[in-house]
């Protein structure tokens, strides 16, 4: 069985659920198994680099012949990455933080399902305008990078989905198991994007140390800043900040932004330390529902579990 709504329909899954592409976790062999339990794995491709991909892309195999996308930061990348991603006939194409405009015709002219991650009415408005099949409307509470001036899942979700309709919506921030997939529904969304939860699975591709302060972290635990973007060199547009569990360099230069992007010794520090294993190669990146994360499952065994949860939540609140 399965909940069954425009997005499912669309796009060929069985459960309304959908793996965020995030860069460094989001690789082949987590997206196989997020498509092999009914959801859409997406590979976190990031700025399209082509040895990356090379490894990764084999994995996708693993998925049985399931629909599966790919994922791209914007501001990263160029029509190459797309045109070299569209050789490997995903199903479905996300791009997330910039402008989408260069890449949205040639997304939909092969006919592969566009998918647009929103971070505020603004970008939602012009998601719809390029003709986006489908919207990922993100809140503030999501891990890894997010508005810096965004509003939370809650009260944002609904705006996007009457500002979207009939386009279907996909819920993001803060979602770790399956009563905030019920939520998203509930709040007329046609599914739910999850990141952080699937961080922490048997497939993903993060440092064992990160999975296991995902496990162990909590909500408050986590903050959303720039520091470490601009500690490590990152050329993140400053619109938007990154959630992130607690680091060294957060606690040292926080509220120093000015001062250490004008201290390249600070950034060369910075590298050092992660050369020396001081401190991990990429923040912790973690969403506020971190304290509903407590195992390292199979992704494919969190989809089906979450999906059942889900359906559960909505026959008891009546919703079925």
């Amino acid at each position: 069985m399965g909940l069954s709504t425009r997005f499912t329909e669309l796009l060929g899954v069985q459960h309304p659920i959908a793996l965020a592409p995030m860069g460094g976790s989001a690789g082949g062999a987590l997206a196989a198994a997020v498509s092999r339990g009914g959801g859409l794995g997406m590979l976190g491709s990031a700025n399209g680099d082509q040895e990356w991909l090379a490894r990764e892309l084999p994995l996708i195999a693993e998925a049985g012949g399931k629909p599966w996308g790919i994922g791209f930061l914007t501001w990263q990348i160029d029509a190459d990455a797309i045109e070299r991603a569209l050789e490997h006939r995903p199903r479905a194409v996300m791009l997330s933080f910039g402008d989408p405009s260069p890449f949205a015709e040639r997304i939909r002219a092969s006919g592969t399902v566009l998918i647009i991650q929103v971070t505020d009415l603004e970008e939602a408005g012009q998601a719809v305008d390029l003709g986006a099949d489908v919207i990922v409307a993100q809140g503030t509470e999501s891990g890894g990078h997010g508005a810096r001036q965004g509003r939370s899942t809650l009260p944002f979700v609904p705006v996007v989905v009457d500002l979207a309709a009939p386009v279907p919506v996909l819920a993001a921030g803060g979602i770790a198991d399956g009563r905030g997939v019920a939520a998203a529904l509930a709040l007329g969304a046609a599914g739910a994007l999850v990141g952080t939860r699937f961080q922490a699975t048997t497939e993903a591709l993060v440092d064992p140390s990160t999975a296991k302060a995902i496990v162990e972290g909590h909500g408050e635990d986590t903050e959303r800043n720039r520091v470490l973007d601009i500690a490590r060199g990152s050329r993140w547009p400053s619109k938007y900040t990154a959630r992130t569990l607690g680091h060294r360099y957060l606690d040292l230069w926080r509220g120093r932004e000015t001062e250490l992007a004008a201290d390249p010794r600070a950034r060369q520090d910075y590298q050092q330390d992660v050369a020396q294993g001081e401190i991990p190669s990429l923040p912790m990146w973690a969403g506020e529902a971190v304290d509903l994360i407590t195992d390292l499952p199979s992704a494919a065994d969190l989809v089906a579990a979450m999906a059942a949860r889900a359906e559960d939540a909505l026959n008891r609140a009546g919703r079925l």
